[in-house]
């Protein structure tokens, strides 16, 4: 548990890290306080987007939309690897989540991840006090590729918040971690996104590793989150429970796609196992 750093303070430290900070407008005043706390602090969340595009991403994340205003993180991490900060304090980005997660994380007692979330958006408690928020540009498919850059981004910025606060890298856990009713980030599994924050913790802010890690090549249908999340996540949730989500034809497009693949992917998944079943009876009968 900690008091949330100052925006100079944090700007010190991601750059610290190595991260490119852009600063977006008056994002140092910008944010949700007089709707609820911030702080204190117990650890980071991460997000993808599902958009496509690092403009309007970045315009997004700062203003919202009508149901969910802005700001929507503290930084959008950008596919080149760049920091946009768009607001300080109490963010929309958590929404409701897990006690028995939150327990977990300001302990760091978990294993590997925490216990999958049993709360969402609706019946969770305010995440958006307990935490900071990472949208990090990606349409959420599975396919889109994590450029290097960008997701040794995301590890530099995460390490940085835990250099500061002395926090473990169980201190950073996903959406999907969090909330029930959320499946983000897509593409890169946690675990392996903590083991990298950890490692880089045990090194100075200034170390650059000789080769940085690429999440390029992942895809969702080989990604462990997605099959932990396979039976508890509905096929398609619009992010944020947005009533506006349909009236934008690029979201909308960008989820349906998700949805589509993923949906494609659980019958593909399950007619196997039938077919191997068959398989399998047909061969007993054949001894009998």
């Amino acid at each position: 548990m900690a008091q949330p750093l100052s925006a100079a303070d944090v700007v010190t430290a991601l750059r610290a890290e190595g991260v490119t900070v852009v600063q977006v407008g008056s994002w140092r005043t910008h944010n949700r306080n007089s709707k609820g706390a911030w702080g204190p602090l117990n650890g980071s969340i991460v997000h993808h987007t599902v958009t496509k595009g690092t403009a309007s991403t970045v315009a997004m994340v700062r203003d919202g939309y009508t149901s969910l205003p802005g700001p929507l993180c503290h930084g959008m991490i950008a596919k080149d690897g760049r920091v946009h900060m768009v607001g300080w304090g109490r963010t929309n980005h958590a929404g409701g989540g897990d006690p028995a997660v939150l327990a977990q994380v300001v302990a760091e007692s978990y294993g590997t991840r925490p216990t999958p979330p049993t709360r969402g958006n609706l019946n969770g408690v305010d995440g958006n006090s307990h935490f900071y928020g990472w949208e990090c540009e990606n349409l959420g498919d599975g396919k889109d590729p994590w450029p290097a850059a960008q997701y040794d981004a995301i590890v530099r910025v995460q390490a940085a918040l835990c250099r500061a606060h002395g926090w473990s890298a169980k201190s950073v856990i996903g959406h999907l971690e969090w909330s029930n009713d959320k499946v983000d980030p897509r593409g890169f599994t946690m675990p392996d996104l903590r083991a990298d924050v950890a490692e880089r913790l045990t090194h100075p802010a200034s170390w650059t590793p000789s080769s940085t890690p690429s999440k390029e090549d992942n895809a969702m249908a080989t990604t462990p989150d997605a099959v932990w999340k396979a039976d508890v996540i509905p096929a398609a949730a619009p992010p944020y429970n947005n009533s506006d989500f349909a009236k934008n034809k690029t979201w909308t497009a960008s989820y349906a796609l998700g949805s589509a693949v993923l949906t494609g992917r659980r019958i593909e998944a399950k007619v196997d196992a039938l077919a191997k079943a068959v398989a399998a009876l047909t061969a007993l009968l054949k001894k009998g």
